[in-house]
Formats: C-alpha cells, sequence, structure tokens
C-alpha cells in the first residue's frame, strides 16, 4: 500500500505539473507615464519609454518579449508626451491589441496600473517596467514565474540578486526566503526587476486614486502572500543618465 501511495502521490504531481504547464497569463500592463527626470535631456522631447537601447526603444523590447510570453492583450498607461508614445503604437502596428490608457494626472505605480486595468476583470497580468532591458533571456524566467503564480494563487516577483546589477547604485528592496516568500527587512540583498503577475483583487481594499505598488506590496508581505523567484540575468536597467551613457559606450546590448 505504500509504493500504490508513492505512485499515486508521483501521478498527482505530474498531473499538477501538466496543469501548471498549460496555463498562462494572457494580459498584460506596461507602466509608461512617468516624466523620466533623471534622463534630462533626453527625455525633454522623448518620453524615456521611447528611448532607444541599441536597435530598439525600452517600450519595443518590453512588447516584444510580452507578446513572446503568449501575452494577447496589453495595456499601457501615458501621461507625459502621450502623443508620441500613441503614434509610436499606430506606426509599429502589432498584431495584438494594444490599449492605450491616457491618464489625467499621474497616479503611481498602484494607482496607475488600478486605473488601466479595469476591464482585466478577476484574470491575471503581468505588470512591466520598460525602464529595466527586457530581451529574450528573460522568457524562461518569466515563464517558471508564471507557473509560481499558479501554483501559490498570489502575487508573484521577478527579483534579482543586487550583486548582479550593472549599476551598482541600487540599495536593495526585498529579501527573498528559502519558501520563495518575499520580505523586508533592515538590510535586503534583492532588487525588483519590474517584473510581476498580479490580480486586480489585491487592489480590494484599496480606496485612494493615487498610491504607489510599494503600499500593496507591504501589506502583502504582511500577510505573506507575496513570492518571489530569482533571476540569473545580468540586470540593466534605466535608472539615470549615466548609465545611459555607460550602455552606449560599452555596447552591451544588442
Amino acid at each position: 500500500s505504500i509504493s500504490c501511495t508513492i505512485i499515486f502521490c508521483m501521478q498527482f504531481d505530474n498531473i499538477i505539473e501538466r496543469k501548471l504547464n498549460f496555463m498562462q497569463v494572457n494580459k498584460a500592463m506596461i507602466l509608461a507615464a512617468g516624466y523620466g527626470k533623471r534622463m534630462l535631456p533626453l527625455t525633454k522631447d522623448t518620453p524615456k519609454p521611447l528611448i532607444k537601447i541599441g536597435m530598439k526603444s525600452l517600450l519595443e523590447r518590453s512588447i516584444e518579449i510580452l507578446i513572446k510570453l503568449g501575452v494577447n492583450d496589453i495595456r499601457i498607461n501615458i501621461f507625459y508626451l502621450a502623443d508620441k508614445i500613441e503614434s509610436f503604437i499606430k506606426e509599429k502596428n502589432y498584431s495584438i491589441p494594444i490599449k492605450l490608457i491616457r491618464e489625467q494626472e499621474l497616479l503611481d505605480t498602484g494607482g496607475g496600473i488600478y486605473n488601466a486595468t479595469k476591464d482585466f476583470n478577476k484574470d491575471p497580468f503581468y505588470v512591466l517596467n520598460p525602464d529595466t532591458i527586457w530581451n529574450r533571456s528573460y522568457y524562461e524566467e518569466l515563464k517558471i514565474l508564471e507557473n509560481l503564480y499558479f501554483s501559490k494563487n498570489n502575487p508573484v516577483l521577478l527579483l534579482v540578486n543586487k550583486k548582479n546589477s550593472h549599476d551598482k547604485s541600487f540599495k536593495g528592496d526585498f529579501n527573498l526566503g528559502s519558501n520563495q516568500l518575499i520580505t523586508r527587512d533592515a538590510n535586503n540583498q534583492f532588487i525588483f526587476t519590474g517584473a510581476q503577475i498580479i490580480s486586480r483583487n489585491i487592489f480590494h481594499s484599496t480606496s485612494n486614486k493615487i498610491f504607489s505598488m510599494n503600499e500593496v506590496w507591504n501589506k502583502l508581505i504582511a500577510d505573506q502572500k507575496l513570492f518571489g523567484i530569482e533571476s540569473n540575468q545580468t540586470f540593466l536597467h534605466l535608472n539615470n543618465l549615466n548609465v545611459y551613457e555607460d550602455l552606449k559606450k560599452n555596447k552591451l546590448i544588442d
């Protein structure tokens, strides 16, 4: 009977694994509303998401990795130089629906996500910060992040050890436990890469119009409901003009 139990458990685990592999996140949002002040003077006439690194803009890279992941419905919030992002999306004529949500005032990260994803209902969705230089190397890690989301049925973040960051100015946002639970402590070893999978139910207690995702994350951490995995990529994030010049000089992309 013990051997039968072991066989049954193995079969059950295989069923769960196949189910997780079949499940997929089909929706996404890209944060693209900010001023990009640390990138001046580049952002005087160009919204930060349209700054090119190599042959492609930050926004283009974000959209391409999402399409590769199987996403077929994208929302992008816009505010600063919104007309230029609208023109870019119209010119590219992507094969999937991309809806631009023009904010009347900056809503911060949490408010921007909450406002732009109203018609996502209860479906899970990616949120990408385009400041990170996304490329195809992230594909497998983001697929693993999807599996973690469906296995935990809770929000998940892609983190990276700050020692793997090209920009050494980051102090760290989180820590990551062996059980994949995310914590925040006095000293934090991991940086948030800018990729997360969430659903709108995390906003059920939200009453403010303008708020940061940090408020939501802190509550999830307190309830032990925020999980993560570690990225093994070298973390390239367009944090300021000096980083841009460094990446351009060293030709680290493409």
